[in-house]
């Protein structure tokens, strides 16, 4: 029935999520969820809500929630926008600030779903390339391509490789492209990087986009935010308001206000799956693995004697599941979350008999 299909869907490559499987006893290490629940007082914050409320819309502006978040950012509520989970953020970011004649930019190897979005939107796009340790290089952003670039984006920690840009290089491609806007997609950076954030006031062409779905464990919930100039963020609502102008509902906003403010439980427990983080590189690489330097909530390996594939499929052989990109460059690597200690354990026992 593709006849009655718009010309853009024919073009379209979807993103691919990560598999999320249903089997016994299962490992689940490939799509990068926090291994402990959400704070109990977030929890408890839902459950209160689950009220007659529910009969009324939401605040379209959710302006609790961005208060809370710009109180623990230190910014005022105008440079806020929330939206459901960072991926909508960051659609919207693409259609209201990166869709101009020039090519948007972002690295070769990154999060799979920028090239969907530019597929989406019919936007020109360039990728950079990491470079041989699959690092992003500042100076690959200040100039070349095409000339001056229509946008910037890229995942600090970069996914799916983990590895972290010093804020000082992020300030240098924001500073070196005043054209256009720069997008720090910060999904991972509760896990090991400073934010961008900070840089916000001097610099009106950026903008910071985080999620309350890694570590804030709060990946069920599907709350992402934005945090820049405030002409960025009417740009944002100027969008959200012609797509769906309550994207979050009552029960997201309460339990991310509650997540926001239990600072306690965050420290607590990214603390936890650092620690957890620091030691499994060590075994991996105990075991002949090369691990990438990571500041993210899963790492980034290889083994010299064996193929990624394989190890993925005899280690899904055993119920434990971890990501493997069949793509140029990467094909070797296996993404592998940061479980708890027990879960990290029993993917360790199994990669030691598998390499027997």
């Amino acid at each position: 029935m593709s006849q009655y299909w718009s010309a853009v869907v024919h073009g379209l490559t979807p993103y691919v999520p990560g598999e999320q499987p249903k089997l016994a006893n299962l490992v689940k290490l490939n799509t990068n969820e926090h291994p402990y629940g959400p704070s109990p007082r977030a929890i408890e914050a839902i459950r209160a809500e689950a009220s007659d409320a529910l009969r009324l819309y939401p605040d379209p502006r959710a302006d609790l929630l961005k208060a809370a978040i710009a109180k623990r950012f230190g910014v005022a509520s105008g440079e806020v926008f929330v939206g459901n989970g960072s991926d909508e953020v960051l659609a919207h970011a693409f259609m209201a600030l990166l869709k101009h004649k020039r090519p948007v930019r972002f690295p070769d190897i990154s999060y799979s779903f920028y090239p969907v979005y530019c597929g989406l939107y019919e936007i020109a796009f360039e990728t950079v390339p990491l470079d041989d340790s699959l690092a992003i290089r500042a100076d690959d952003y200040l100039g070349g391509g095409s000339g001056a670039a229509g946008g910037i984006i890229f995942p600090n920690p970069n996914a799916p490789t983990g590895r972290l840009l010093p804020l000082a290089d992020i300030e240098r491609i924001v500073r070196g492209n005043p054209q256009c806007v720069v997008v720090v997609d910060e999904a991972y950076v509760d896990f090991g990087g400073d934010s961008a954030v900070p840089l916000v006031r001097n610099h009106p062409n950026l903008l910071v986009v985080q999620t309350l779905s890694k570590s804030r464990s709060l990946a069920g919930l599907r709350v992402g935010f934005a945090i820049g100039h405030p002409e960025l963020i009417e740009a944002l609502d100027r969008v959200k308001d012609s797509f769906n102008s309550y994207p979050l509902d009552r029960l997201a906003i309460a339990g991310a206000i509650a997540a926001i403010e239990d600072e306690e439980y965050f420290e607590r427990t990214r603390k936890a799956v650092i620690g957890t983080r620091e030691q499994l590189t060590s075994e991996l690489a105990s075991l002949g693995f090369e691990v990438l330097p990571s500041a993210a909530n899963f790492v980034f390996a290889r083994h010299a004697g064996r193929d990624a594939g394989e190890l993925a499929a005899e280690l899904r052989a055993r119920s434990i599941i971890v990501r493997h990109f069949r793509q140029p460059r990467i094909e070797q690597f296996l993404r592998i979350t940061i479980g708890t200690d027990e879960q990290c354990a029993v993917l360790v026992a199994a990669l030691r008999e598998i390499l027997r």
